[in-house]
């Protein structure tokens, strides 16, 4: 039974497998060829931000980190965590880093990391789920009193409603009910 919390729509989190869960905000594997060029190639934009780091483990870090965003909607806490090697290999190529493996060094500084992050974050325009999170509430209520589905759906409608308006995903407990919030 659906109980409204906070202005969320509170339910059991039955409705992700332990493994989605898991998975939420994470690679679930090797991106596809349609999915590397939508999410990983480099323009011009792109490459001028990556430009302004010196070294190839801190271009190809940045890029990692722009480009892991992009797809999957949010930061990794680890910038290499689960990070396929073909997405790793693939941005080297663009970049014309002759070794990927120099990616290592990247994982060494972790204030590099969150300037990074901060960096990213103002030039794709990135906001925070606490900014937006009111409006969410009103749309998941209305979502789910309209139109009759389910909590996996709507979760995956709560999902590309923060997407499409550059807002990074929060982690999956905050969008399920484990702490009784939402869905």
């Amino acid at each position: 039974m659906a109980v409204p919390v906070l202005g969320f729509v509170a339910m059991s989190v039955d409705f992700l497998s332990d493994q989605e869960a898991a998975a939420f905000g994470r690679y679930g594997g090797v991106p596809s060829g349609v999915e590397l060029e939508r999410f990983f190639f480099l323009d011009d934009e792109d490459r001028a931000l990556v430009a302004r780091h010196r070294g190839d483990h801190n271009r190809l870090g940045f890029g990692v980190q722009l480009t892991t965003v992009r797809y999957l909607g949010r930061f990794l806490a680890d910038p290499l965590d689960g990070v396929p090697v073909e997405v790793v290999d693939y941005l080297a190529e663009q970049l014309e880093v002759a070794d990927p493996s120099c990616l290592k060094r990247y994982a060494q500084r972790a204030e590099t990391h969150r300037e990074h992050v901060g960096e990213i974050r103002r030039a794709l325009g990135l906001r925070d789920f606490a900014a937006v999170a009111g409006q969410l509430r009103g749309w998941v209520d209305k979502w789910a009193w309209v139109s009759g589905d389910g909590p996996k759906a709507i979760f995956a409608g709560a999902v590309s409603w923060l997407r499409e308006r550059g807002v990074l995903l929060p982690g999956v407990s905050t969008l399920t009910p484990t702490r009784r919030l939402m869905i």
